[in-house]
């Protein structure tokens, strides 16, 4: 018997991508109601791939679900970015230690940290950090590791969103980003690893500096 996930519908997966860059891009505010005949309206679809496209969105942590409110972009709170933190900060250091011990080339991570650069918007610069922290714990040899880094980044990008919005920090980050990069091809496994937890750490807690940071 073949348990193989079935592939996800094109009209679907568009709109699931549509709205998911929407979120991550600021364009729908954390809390904003989603409603299934607007976005069918929008992006000229039936209702059908609209409602299957949020019901996926909310198993990423994107969307909230309510039986009485309907579809919402997930608010962002110190607690829940605390959640999301956590994980990063447990695996993601661990899972770059074992990217250099591997003698990974990073030329992702390279070309992800110079799109980011010269990024001309918010949107754009929000897409290039994500792919350079990605390009950093893929090539760590633990695909289990990878895929649950994966399961939290989408959340991770909304609570930069948010955080981006009020607190513009790209300089500052787009530095530590540099820096981390460079030990990392110097074969400094440790000390890339160190830096990535700093990195992290220091971004949450000037955030959400009410929350209980590790």
């Amino acid at each position: 018997m073949n348990f193989a996930p079935h592939p996800i519908p094109s009209r679907t997966q568009y709109v699931l991508e549509a709205v998911k860059h929407r979120i991550l891009t600021g364009q729908l505010a954390p809390g904003q109601p989603l409603v299934e005949t607007e976005l069918a309206a929008q992006f000229g679809v039936s209702k059908t791939p609209v409602r299957e496209a949020l019901k996926t969105l909310a198993g990423t942590g994107l969307v909230v679900m309510s039986q009485y409110k309907g579809a919402t972009v997930r608010t962002v709170d110190a607690a829940m970015a605390q959640e999301v933190y956590d994980v990063r900060l447990l695996l993601e250091p661990e899972a770059l230690r074992r990217t250099v011990c591997n003698g990974a080339l990073l030329e992702e991570a390279r070309d992800a940290l110079e799109r980011a650069d010269t990024a001309t918007d918010a949107a754009e610069r929000s897409l290039a950090n994500r792919a350079f922290h990605r390009a950093l714990y893929v090539p760590c040899g633990n695909p289990l590791l990878s895929r649950m880094l994966d399961d939290v980044r989408d959340q991770a990008a909304l609570v930069s969103a948010v955080a981006w919005a009020t607190l513009p920090s790209w300089e500052r980050e787009a530095a530590e980003h540099r820096e981390i990069l460079r030990l990392a091809l110097a074969g400094e496994a440790d000390a890339a690893a160190r830096g990535l937890h700093d990195h992290i750490a220091s971004f949450v807690r000037r955030a959400f500096p009410e929350g209980d940071h590790r």
